[in-house]
């Protein structure tokens, strides 16, 4: 059974940045895709950033490109979303998502993510 856990979730101020981190239990970590996905109160969850396998694909979102930064340590079983420049509709509860991949493909659909974790929450001020 595979588990992810998300953390660095916080309140921050606007213009502030977050890393997040999601741990995902067990061996073989680098088989996955994972991606980041966002909820905010009474919207439905929307596709944030996805990386493939290898770290060497990318993709994100038009209203966080610029701003956010995926990226992988396969050796922790970890990925990252490094948010910078954060805006308060920025706020919603983040979750990170594994699918099996081992090509170079990257997706935005969630119905392809195989686990989920279960979010943490990020709040921007105004």
């Amino acid at each position: 059974q595979v588990q992810l856990v998300e953390s660095g979730g916080g309140l921050v101020q606007a213009g502030g940045s977050l890393r997040l981190s999601c741990a995902r239990s067990g061996r073989t970590f680098s088989s996955y895709a994972m991606g980041w996905f966002r909820q905010a109160p009474e919207k439905e969850r929307q596709f944030v950033a996805a990386i493939n396998w290898s770290g060497i694909n990318t993709d994100y979102a038009d209203y966080v490109k610029g701003r956010f930064t995926i990226f992988r340590d396969n050796a922790k079983n970890t990925v990252y979303l490094q948010m910078s420049s954060l805006k308060p509709e920025d706020t919603a509860v983040y979750y990170c998502a594994a699918r099996r991949s081992t090509d170079a493909s990257t997706s935005r659909l969630e119905r392809q993510y195989n686990y989920w974790g279960q979010g943490t929450q990020v709040t921007v001020s105004s």
